[in-house]
């Protein structure tokens, strides 16, 4: 019997252990606070496990089934003022 990686001898021996350090009336009460916290640890890795499984069957979309976006604005930039000529505001222009 080998459970993570600890043969029966060493298990022996943290059960001694155990016994000793908790007792025989607390032990039993730690055993099943333990197992009820491992089965919880895998429930949630089981669910875990589902919901990845789920998100990565969802098929994308791809961008040719998306509807096409409409042609954007051309932007209009600001010509950059003469140096000296603070006072007059920057003149645009458009292009079209």
């Amino acid at each position: 019997m080998n459970v993570f990686g600890i043969g029966l001898p060493e298990m022996a021996v943290i059960g001694a252990v155990a016994l000793l350090v908790f007792g025989p009336k607390r032990l039993p009460e730690l055993g099943r606070t333990l197992g009820k916290t491992l089965k919880g640890f895998q429930s949630a890795s089981k669910e875990f496990e589902r919901e990845i499984n789920k998100a990565m069957a969802e098929p994308e979309l791809s961008e040719s089934s998306a509807a096409p976006l409409p042609p954007s604005e051309p932007v209009v930039q600001a010509s950059s003022q003469q140096a000296g000529s603070d006072d007059q505001p920057a003149q645009t222009t458009t292009e079209g």
